[in-house]
């Protein structure tokens, strides 16, 4: 008769290990899209704001924008957890204004340069404020 309370110990606790490990999983896959996430935001935040400060360079902002495009398509082509999936529009959003403000700039056209990099902005504060909402933090 012993031997069926260790097996039945045995069982739950590799289900307990089992169910441990799924749930260790799901905040790194969280995460891992915000590590991403952070990697596009700084370099479309950090590249945008030194075009603005050169913004008669045409060929620097064909180069700018360039990779905004190559970010856009990075972070539509992203798996996005569920946990975070409310702020994933928001991200898209911001990629997508840099994108167009990058545009605007290879074009000459400043006063678009200028509404679509603050909607980045703008839109870059409500990603991470829904992120926080949501019980994570977006790192820098």
């Amino acid at each position: 008769m012993t031997a069926r309370p260790r097996r039945f110990t045995r069982r739950y606790a590799a289900l307990l290990a089992a169910g441990a490990l799924v749930c260790a999983a799901r905040p790194a896959w969280a995460g891992t899209y915000l590590n991403r996430a952070a990697l596009l935001l700084t370099g479309a935040t950090r590249e945008a704001a030194y075009l603005r400060a050169r913004l008669g360079d045409r060929e620097l902002a064909g180069v700018v924008h360039r990779l905004a495009q190559a970010r856009l398509a990075t972070g539509g082509s992203m798996t996005v957890p569920k946990e975070v999936a409310q702020a994933h529009p928001h991200l898209l959003l911001v990629l997508e204004n840099y994108e167009q403000a990058t545009d605007a700039a290879t074009r000459g056209d400043l006063e678009r340069f200028t509404v679509c990099y603050q909607r980045a902005q703008d839109e870059d504060r409500t990603f991470r404020a829904v992120i926080k909402s949501l019980g994570w933090v977006c790192p820098d």
